[in-house]
C-alpha cells in the first residue's frame, strides 16, 4: 500500500458511502472517486487542498491506482475495474465506444460517430466525449481531429499530447 503522502482521501467519503482517493501521477494529481456500482471518475485536480481525513480509500480506489500507476509505468494497455458511468444514455453509448479504441491507436470525432450509429451527431459526440469523467480509463484522449489535430481535452492539450506520445513510446506487446 502506498505511503501516506502518496495519496490522501476526503472525509465526504464516509457521507456518501463513496470512495475518494487523491494521487500524485506524471500528469499531476489524480481525484478518483467510486460510487454504488463502480469507479465513478478519474479527474485531473491543479492543487490539493481538500482536508485529509481518517477515512480509508475503498478497494477499487486502490486498485484504481495500482492499474494507473502501471499503465504510466508502461506496464498496463487496458484496465480491468468495474465501472460506474453517470450520465445521460447518448454520453453512457458514446463512453463505452470509447472503451473499444485500442490502446496507441486513435480515431477521430467522425469515425466516433459512424460507430454509434449517428454521423450526423459529430458535435455532440465531441461534447460527450469532453464530459467523459473517466480520464485515461475510458479512452477519449484518443480521439482526435479528422485532420490529425489534437481537439480539446478537459485536463488540457498537453495532458492529451503526453498520454498520447507515451502510449506510442511503449513496446509493442510480444505474441505469445
Amino acid at each position: 500500500m502506498a505511503e501516506p503522502e502518496d495519496y490522501y482521501i476526503s472525509t465526504m467519503a464516509e457521507q456518501q458511502n463513496n470512495g475518494v482517493l487523491f494521487f500524485q501521477s506524471p500528469l499531476g494529481w489524480l481525484r478518483v472517486e467510486t460510487g454504488p456500482g463502480g469507479l465513478r471518475s478519474v479527474l485531473f485536480c491543479e492543487d490539493r487542498q481538500e482536508t485529509s481525513g481518517t477515512a480509508r480509500p475503498d478497494n477499487i480506489c486502490l486498485e484504481t491506482k495500482i492499474q494507473l500507476e502501471e499503465y504510466f509505468a508502461g506496464i498496463r494497455k487496458t484496465f480491468d475495474l468495474p465501472l460506474d458511468m453517470a450520465g445521460t444514455d447518448f454520453q453512457v453509448i458514446v463512453w463505452q465506444e470509447l472503451l473499444n479504441i485500442p490502446f496507441s491507436k486513435t480515431i477521430s470525432y467522425r469515425e466516433l460517430s459512424l460507430r454509434i450509429g449517428n454521423l450526423k451527431a459529430i458535435r455532440a459526440v465531441g461534447h460527450a466525449n469532453g464530459q467523459n469523467p473517466l480520464s485515461i480509463i475510458v479512452p477519449c484522449h484518443r480521439v482526435i481531429g479528422s485532420d490529425g489535430s489534437l481537439t480539446g481535452y478537459g485536463g488540457g492539450l498537453w495532458r492529451k499530447k503526453w498520454l498520447l506520445a507515451h502510449e506510442k513510446s511503449l513496446p509493442p506487446e510480444l505474441p505469445f
